[in-house]
């Protein structure tokens, strides 16, 4: 365990649990990282939902006949879904370690994830209708 950073001017709030880096604390984070989206995938349903969906969304972005760039706003409307989601879980589960009674800034904080989850489906969908609608459009003309 590192020991707490000292300042100059005598404020010592930093969190004696920081690491103050190298290739260690890389190895950390990445370990932190795997144990958070294993923790995801076992405890938060629509975490599962959305990686599902995106282990098919993913593939699908790779092979259509797109642009580079278009294959990487598809691909980004996705991870982006799953990046809110995680933000949303650490919020909920952040209110709820500190009470899990009803408070209206608790119910508050927890919409706002929430409602930051559905925008970042919406941004997903408009997406992927805008570039693929497209291409599915002419595929499906020319199938006429």
């Amino acid at each position: 365990m590192n020991s707490p950073i000292h300042r100059p001017d005598g404020d010592n709030d930093e969190s004696p649990y920081k690491s103050t880096g190298g290739v260690r604390r890389i190895l950390n984070a990445l370990r932190y990282s795997m144990r958070g989206l294993t923790l995801a995938w076992q405890i938060e349903s629509a975490f599962r939902q959305e990686l599902i969906i995106a282990m098919v969304l993913i593939p699908m972005a790779l092979v259509l006949p797109l642009p580079v760039t278009q294959r990487l706003a598809l691909i980004a409307s996705v991870i982006m879904v799953l990046v809110v989601e995680l933000i949303n879980s650490s919020i909920e589960a952040a209110i709820d370690r500190i009470s899990l009674d009803h408070h209206r800034l608790s119910g508050r904080a927890k919409d706002f994830g929430s409602a930051a989850v559905f925008l970042a489906l919406v941004m997903c969908a408009l997406a992927w209708i805008l570039i693929t609608g497209p291409l599915i459009a002419t595929r499906l003309l020319f199938q006429l």
